[in-house]
């Protein structure tokens, strides 16, 4: 196994000068998650892209949305007990004309998902045609699926990526690389609710009493709502958007808010929904506002376990022999695809892809010294825990 290692590693380092422009590729077509035919065009230039690898692909409807990508070795139905999945995104944040960019810069390229995460996407690439050319890729229980609706929750492919996850024996996932190259073992689990407020309206002037105020009720529920966090749980409560009334002389009978949730155990989630629900009741009661909530729990938390712990001990092994960070990162307050494979009890770790900073923001970027070190710690993982 070590000279086979040696081998796709070598194969993996003469590659860079070839990736560049197949990197140049997917980040010069806009991929909004909203541009289905742009987020398509990209899904199809990957499709070709990896097609020289051999494996086994399958293109899964998006449902509205752009679709999903799946390639799988031979060896992922002969050797069930040791799959490995790796998990990538095709969408981008970015509308058309917003930020198109691809500018290279001593060692740094920027371009809108160049680091979120094209770049983590080429890593697997890189990894896997090295593999390949070391004979060793086909033998490998692998799957990699790329999805294109990550940025905004995953609605359409969480269903996939929970089929092709379950049973597996980890999962790997490419989300922008940190400066210090961390390994982030934990995720906070997210979700979103609207609620909408319902009073009754009356003229200011002339028949207050008549009236029943829903920013009023809605105002007073929304200070039970904050009320809710609790940092030292890691529970959060943010009510980020309010609109209601029709005009200042009018007790208004509709208003609404729109609350954002995020919490470190999946328990912390389902009792944040249900503690919501029982404010708007009390409020409800004292005001006579009825109130409707609709949402809920997006994405279950990505929690640190034993063996996650395991598995980014194996992967910080593997990078730092490669010249790569190996630290596990703090909490992370977003969430992303690695949530979802955990939640089916994989083991996952996350933040894979080339080192770099600026995701979401018109100064993303990668640092291109470490797209290679970052594929031969793939490739030294893969080996490792197929045995």
């Amino acid at each position: 196994m070590a000279d086979t290692v040696e081998r796709a590693c070598d194969a993996a380092a003469r590659s860079l000068d070839a990736a560049l422009p197949v990197l140049e590729r997917w980040v010069r077509i806009n991929s909004y998650t909203s541009n289905v035919a742009g987020v398509n065009r990209v899904g199809e230039v990957l499709e070709a892209d990896f097609a020289p690898l051999g494996l086994r692909f399958t293109r899964v409807p998006g449902d509205g949305l752009g679709d999903h990508l799946v390639w799988r070795t031979a060896a992922w139905d002969e050797r069930p007990a040791a799959r490995v999945l790796m998990v990538g995104h095709h969408d981008t944040v970015f509308p058309p004309g917003s930020f198109e960019a691809w500018e290279r810069s001593g060692d740094r390229i920027r371009g809108p998902g160049a680091l979120d995460m094209k770049g983590g996407i080429l890593v697997v690439r890189m990894a896997l045609a090295a593999l390949a050319e070391a004979g060793a890729l086909e033998r490998l229980p692998l799957a990699l699926i790329t999805v294109a609706d990550e940025e905004i929750g995953s609605p359409t492919s969480r269903p996939h990526i929970e089929e092709l996850a379950r049973g597996a024996r980890a999962g790997l996932v490419f989300e922008s690389g940190r400066r210090d190259d961390s390994i982030v073992t934990r995720r906070k689990g997210t979700g979103g609710v609207t609620v909408r407020a319902r009073g009754r309206a009356a003229h200011a002037g002339n028949n207050l009493a008549d009236g029943v105020n829903a920013i009023w009720g809605l105002s007073r529920l929304i200070d039970r709502l904050q009320a809710l966090t609790d940092l030292d749980r890691g529970v959060t409560v943010n009510v980020g958007l309010v609109s209601g009334g029709e005009a200042k002389n009018t007790v208004p009978a509709a208003a609404e808010c729109g609350v954002d949730i995020r919490f470190v155990r999946a328990v912390d989630g389902n009792d944040l929904v249900a503690a919501m629900d029982r404010a708007a009741r009390a409020v409800s009661s004292e005001t006579g506002v009825t109130f409707s909530l609709e949402g809920g729990v997006r994405r279950p938390p990505l929690e640190r376990s034993d063996a996650s712990a395991e598995l980014c001990r194996l992967y910080a092994a593997c990078a730092q022999r490669f010249g790569l960070g190996g630290g596990e990162s703090a909490l992370v307050g977003g969430g992303s695809d690695a949530n979802t494979v955990s939640a089916v009890g994989v083991p996952a770790i996350d933040a894979l892809g080339p080192r770099g900073a600026g995701f979401h923001t018109h100064d993303e970027y990668i640092e291109v010294a470490t797209l290679v070190p970052r594929a031969q710690a793939l490739i030294a993982t893969l080996m490792a825990l197929a045995g």
